[in-house]
């Protein structure tokens, strides 16, 4: 049988036999999962309130360090170098304990962020970025493994409803508390200060993590894929040129995109499962759909705060409106397919696509015709809903066709999809939106809504593969 093969046709309780084997009652609140729940949906809430931070002050921190240049580059550069946190974790949750991953992660994540609060130049500013970035891919493998090594395969839909569920106060409070932060006590003070967090959110995580140890002695484990990591590095290097493409000129500004984007994909194809871009049937389309929604999503969303500020004149507290929205609506939709569990796979799918859709138009039609900064803030609502009930779904579809031996990479691959997607859309709408700069007006944000909305439109087409069945 082959690893194809073996991915469709594994059960949940073959997937989940170590913790599947005697099943707890209760839910990922009782006794036995209250504090690893707890603990990881601490960390989850610091991510977010990261992620949401950085997009809402951006607009602010380029102007002070004169780092316009660089705008698009300080998201996808993190993206971009997530990946081979991503591949390592993996490899070290496969080979070892995600305990230690996970704790190695945070440590990077939280140096990073000093360098980021004491940056004095835009160029300190993205090399933070890339450090925290680097931890940040590790964190998430890190969290999907001990998921799949700690929860049963029922619990794994409502854990994932929690990771949700985590970005409602970010959503709520943290993009106006970021904005405030840098227009009263200075920008800085919103990565600094999330240092703190982080290290009460560890505080936290430390005692619940005891209970995930490494597998048992005489379990074989995987060898170190030096070349997967190799791959790693490469598919990084090329995204990273990726985007530095965007602000040249001449020739080299569509010849090396083209040649970037090249090396990305056939790095790529090995860190994915096979057939991946083909939009196989099965766990290969699951990796897909991820890349495409999350390529629309995160690429789109850094220019909202953006449209906002510079076209209609908001402040940087206000033009976050719109991001606690989307954060709003993406807690509430994950939790109503994590209760209704009527809601299927592929209606999940159509849903996400539904939300998304109505999202890129919204933002396409308010930059063309001027329309009212409330379109926005209710369109990308929409996109949050989208996410919220595709997002969750996604995660349980790749553990579900995933073996105890491949839990991580497969759960990297989905991480890995997630990043490189957003990571060159956001080269490519970088180099769109500077193309389109000579024509004054809102017509580079016009450039950039309607290239995301391309990505949307293939999310309709790989979304019902993601079954193995047509049924």
């Amino acid at each position: 049988m082959t690893t194809d093969d073996r991915e469709r046709t594994s059960t949940p309780l073959q997937q989940g036999a170590a913790v599947a084997d005697l099943p707890p009652p209760g839910g990922v609140l009782s006794a036995r999962y209250r504090w690893v729940s707890i603990g990881m949906c601490a960390l989850i809430m610091l991510a977010a309130f990261e992620a949401l931070a950085v997009t809402t002050i951006m607009p602010t921190v380029s102007r002070e360090l004169d780092g316009a240049s660089l705008y698009a580059f300080a998201f996808a550069g993190p993206l971009a170098v997530s990946v081979v946190g991503m591949v390592l974790a993996g490899a070290w949750c496969d080979r070892g304990s995600p305990r230690n991953a996970l704790f190695a992660s945070v440590g990077m994540f939280v140096a990073g962020l000093l360098v980021v609060g004491t940056a004095q130049n835009m160029g300190v500013f993205v090399a933070g970025r890339l450090i925290h970035g680097f931890g940040g891919g590790a964190l998430t493998v890190a969290l999907y493994v001990i998921v799949a090594r700690v929860y049963p395969p029922n619990l794994h839909a409502k854990i994932f409803a929690g990771f949700a569920a985590a970005w409602v106060i970010p959503s709520l409070v943290g993009p106006l508390i970021a904005g405030a932060l840098a227009e009263s006590v200075g920008w800085r003070w919103v990565f600094l200060g999330v240092v703190g967090l982080a290290v009460l959110a560890m505080l936290m995580v430390v005692p619940a993590m005891r209970g995930v140890h490494r597998p048992d002695e005489g379990e074989e484990r995987p060898p170190l894929d030096l070349r997967r990591i190799g791959w790693a590095v490469l598919v990084a290097v090329a995204v990273l040129a990726l985007n530095l493409t965007a602000e040249a000129r001449g020739p080299v500004q569509w010849i090396a995109p083209v040649f970037a984007v090249a090396v990305a994909i056939v790095a790529i194809r090995p860190l994915l499962p096979p057939r991946a871009l083909r939009a196989a049937r099965g766990l290969p389309s699951v990796i897909l759909v991820r890349a495409l929604v999350a390529a629309t999503f995160f690429a789109a969303e850094v220019y909202v705060p953006l449209l906002l500020v510079t076209e209609f004149g908001l402040t940087a507290a206000l033009s976050g409106l719109a991001l606690t929205a989307a954060g709003v609506s993406w807690a509430a939709a994950s939790w109503v397919q994590g209760r209704f569990p009527a809601i299927g796979n592929r209606l999940a799918a159509r849903l996400g696509s539904i939300g998304l859709s109505v999202a890129i138009a919204s933002l396409l039609l308010t930059a063309l015709l001027h329309l009212s900064p409330v379109v926005v803030v209710v369109g990308w609502a929409f996109a949050g809903a989208g996410m919220g009930i595709l997002y969750p779904r996604l995660g349980v579809l790749t553990l579900e066709y995933s073996t105890t031996e491949n839990q991580g990479f497969n759960s990297s691959a989905l991480s890995i999809a997630d990043a490189i997607g957003s990571a060159i859309s956001l080269a490519a709408t970088a180099i769109v939106f500077a193309a389109l700069s000579g024509l004054g007006g809102a017509w580079p944000f016009v450039g950039v809504f309607a290239f995301t909305g391309i990505l949307c439109l293939a999310s309709w087409v790989a979304g019902p593969r993601i079954l193995v069945s047509r049924r």
